[in-house]
């Protein structure tokens, strides 16, 4: 016993070991000082902007000025993206993503595309701005391990979306970007009757969707739905808010699979979790699409072809478009989109 505690300590006393060990304490130490960005941002808010003095306030500033009246325009629908965590900044989509969103836009007239929020930064910057630009330029370009720095770095800020403690402000703060580029893309228009809100995410950017849309919800009059394609979410944010979340998945896209056990609140058995009462309500639809992976040439924005003979990006836009989301006046319902091979809902 005694030679094997020696072999095991000395084993442990090692180049590589110490290197795995240290890398493991960077990480830790990263992610206790990922909130700080999230800490600064609310600091730099006034009473005011955050909604503390008055009730109407904490609407974000393009909904608080004058009402003046609006040109007459067939736009009430807005499809806003919010990408996976691979991503680099809101410029720099894949050409995948791009098309999806586009396609979606130019097939609905009455909807606008809304692609260049980042849900990974409070301020809305990639990852090429600021004084550590270079740094993330570098690993970047490698295309190599250093590479998954980029998606550690984003997947931090998708844990601080769902957390109790950070997770309001970081919220809040992409709710304010989401309104910016909305109102960017096409001035907000303040009538009785709703716009079309479309949250379109994939991996985790739909967390940070559903966490941006109870405040989308109360500052505009809107129907809110959260399209998540291979999205990854913890089962509480959102769900009591928005008016029905989507959630589309494939066969190989194992990633979309892990929040289903470590976030207790997507548990079945947990029937009073907001994903459970929202499927009850039969607000939640899961919709298995197909032969998908997560990500790659036949991930749902690939251009690999998939099962029907179309590329997988276009088979996950004809999905997406089956949905009975287009139209304010047409009725939110739990069914899934027709295909080839009779898929249904499926319990996720």
């Amino acid at each position: 016993m005694r030679r094997w505690i020696s072999r095991t300590v000395h084993r442990l006393s090692g180049t590589t070991v110490k290197l795995i060990f240290l890398a493991g304490g960077f990480l830790v130490l990263w992610g206790m000082l990922a909130p700080v960005t999230t800490i600064v941002w609310w600091l730099n808010q006034t009473a005011e902007s955050l909604g503390l003095e008055q009730e109407d306030e904490e609407k974000p500033d393009v909904l608080l000025q004058s009402a003046a009246v609006s040109p007459v325009s067939k736009i009430d629908c807005y499809l806003v993206f919010l990408p996976g965590v691979g991503n680099f900044s809101s410029d720099e989509i894949t050409e995948g993503e791009r098309q999806f969103v586009d396609q979606l836009a130019a097939r609905h007239s009455n909807c606008v595309a809304v692609r260049d929020v980042f849900p990974y930064s409070v301020a809305n910057l990639g990852l090429d701005e600021g004084f550590s630009s270079a740094v993330w330029q570098t690993a970047k370009d490698s295309e190599s391990l250093a590479y998954a720095l980029i998606q550690i770095r984003n997947l931090w800020r998708f844990a601080i979306s769902a957390d109790d403690r950070y997770g309001p402000v970081y919220n809040l703060s992409i709710a304010h970007t989401i309104v910016d580029r909305m109102n960017a893309a096409h001035r907000i228009a303040r009538s009785d009757r709703p716009i079309n809100l479309i949250l379109l995410s994939t991996s985790g950017g739909t967390q940070v969707a559903l966490g941006a849309a109870p405040h989308l919800n109360h500052w505009i009059n809107a129907r809110v739905t959260v399209v998540s394609i291979g999205g990854d979410f913890d089962g509480r944010a959102g769900f009591n808010e928005v008016d029905h979340v989507y959630h589309l998945w494939g066969d190989r896209d194992w990633i979309t699979q892990l929040p289903r056990v470590v976030f207790p609140a997507r548990w079945r058995i947990v029937s009073g979790s907001p994903v459970n009462q929202a499927r009850q309500q039969e607000r939640y639809t899961v919709c298995n699409i197909g032969d998908q992976e997560h990500s790659g040439s036949e991930g749902y924005f690939g251009d690999a072809i998939a099962f029907n003979q179309t590329s997988h990006l276009q088979h996950t836009i004809d999905q997406v478009n089956q949905l009975p989301i287009w139209s304010i006046d047409q009725p939110l319902t739990a069914n899934c989109p027709a295909q080839t091979g009779s898929l249904t809902a499926q319990p996720n």
